[in-house]
């Protein structure tokens, strides 16, 4: 999914294993077609810790689920309130160890650690 304003890649899998396909798919030909475009922003989706390899960010994304059977809410609902605290407390640890610093508005980097 892609705009001017930038691109959010997704991968749900296959029927076969094929190794790499994943990585192949959400991140080395998506980062590829936003370079080329010159898009501002690539979201390869959610998780996290195999994303500071390829030099991503850790972000929060989101997700639309239609959920008929009135219980379900509930339990989804108990559910997101403990995840969303577990994933900001995921976010915050792995920022720590993103690929590249934070720059400050003048556009310096900061100083050494």
């Amino acid at each position: 999914m892609f705009d001017q304003r930038g691109l959010c890649g997704r991968y749900w899998g296959c029927v076969d294993d094929v190794p790499c396909l994943h990585f192949e798919c959400c991140y080395y030909q998506m980062i590829e077609f936003a370079i080329e475009r010159r898009l501002p922003v690539f979201e390869g989706g959610a998780q996290g810790a195999h994303k500071l390899a390829r030099g991503l960010d850790p972000v929060t994304t989101r997700s639309a689920h239609w959920l008929t059977p009135p219980a379900m809410h509930d339990a989804v609902a108990r559910f997101l309130a403990r995840e969303t605290s577990a994933i900001a407390e995921a976010v915050d640890e792995l920022t720590e160890h993103r690929a590249y610093r934070q720059f400050r508005a003048t556009g310096e980097p900061p100083p050494p650690a």
